[in-house]
């Protein structure tokens, strides 16, 4: 039986109160899980967008539905992964039973996804970083193996890694191999990349 919401099909959705009525509302919930893989793209929008206002400000709402979005990783629709690499970014809050450690490679494997999925996953690591203290190291290495990956536009998925360091630099214990990254991203082929390597800099001191 379909827990489809009318109100999903709507382009200028009541986000807010659609993700406050989800907190009540169990059948809400389920229509928002099932909108996220609905072939119509406003209901699958906005469905994302009420689950991930849920994930960041009410991770633990979300958090039994993990496995639901770890099985929309492998996915063949890139909008599926794309939106459950976001919303397991956020759920890592949540994350008292350390789920994420055992699916942390096949996570990490999208790194060879597309450009878009690979730029969200790595700019969305600095709050799994934040959330996981004990990866931080194992993070830090990931984000900063991007020349091996598949990628074509490494440039612009390396400012979004830079971003990421942003996010916890106070405790990454090698800082001087992150200034080495951002200053080697300052001759860059990405304007916008260059540009974040030069504020990043400023800002940690590394000129």
């Amino acid at each position: 039986m379909s827990n489809m919401l009318p109100d999903l099909e709507k382009k200028e959705a009541d986000i807010k109160g659609l993700a406050r009525k989800a907190l009540k509302d169990k059948k809400t919930l389920s229509g928002l899980l099932e909108g996220i893989q609905s072939k119509k793209e406003t209901i699958r929008y906005n469905s994302f967008k009420v689950l991930m206002r849920l994930s960041e400000e009410h991770p633990e709402v979300l958090y039994p539905e993990w496995d639901f979005f770890v099985a929309m990783l492998d996915s063949p629709n890139s909008y599926w992964r794309l939106s459950a690499v976001r919303l397991i970014a956020n759920l890592t809050k949540a994350d008292k039973k350390n789920k994420f450690e055992k699916i942390f490679e096949q996570y990490y494997n999208l790194l060879n996804d597309s450009v878009i999925v690979a730029i969200y996953l790595v700019g969305d690591s600095g709050k799994i970083a934040q959330a996981k203290p004990k990866l931080q190291m194992k993070i830090t290495n990931k984000l900063l193996s991007i020349d091996k990956t598949q990628q074509k536009h490494k440039d612009l998925i390396r400012g979004s890694a830079l971003l990421a360091f942003g996010q916890y630099f106070k405790q990454i214990k090698n800082k001087k191999k992150i200034i080495d990254f951002a200053k080697s991203l300052l001759k860059g082929e990405s304007p916008k990349t260059r540009k974040i390597a030069q504020e990043f800099l400023k800002k940690w001191g590394g000129i």
